[in-house]
């Protein structure tokens, strides 16, 4: 269980600092901070994110899904004033990183999983 949740943080790390390298609004001093910023998220999608999905039921119905990405880039913004070191520069730039670091961290454990089959076999 500790080995797949510190992976699960080390990809989530390597995908901010891609994320952060991709784009001129979004800064991150050192690695560790990368680090810290992957628990915070973490620890925010755990209890914050499932709490603001529910107050935000009719809107997210009523857009189609797409609040979901306001959601996330509030999410990035709440991060940024929790996390030194870490900035990013207005919601727009919070926006894109959130779907960035989605698409990089889905992309890296897949890679991740599928290295592990090849293990198994």
């Amino acid at each position: 269980m500790w080995k797949k949740l510190l992976l699960k943080i080390l990809v989530s790390s390597i995908a901010v600092m891609i994320a952060a390298n991709i784009l001129p609004g979004v800064k991150i001093t050192e690695y560790t901070t990368a680090i810290i910023l992957a628990l915070v998220l973490a620890i925010l999608n755990t209890f914050l994110k499932p709490l603001l999905l529910i107050l935000t039921i009719p809107l997210t119905i009523f857009s189609f899904g797409l609040f979901l990405l306001v959601i996330n880039a509030a999410m990035i913004m709440l991060a940024a004033r929790l996390v030194t070191g870490f900035e990013v520069d207005g919601f727009w730039y919070a926006l894109l990183f959130s779907v960035i670091l989605s698409l990089l961290t889905s992309m890296l454990e897949n890679m991740n999983k599928s290295l592990e089959d090849k293990k198994e076999d």
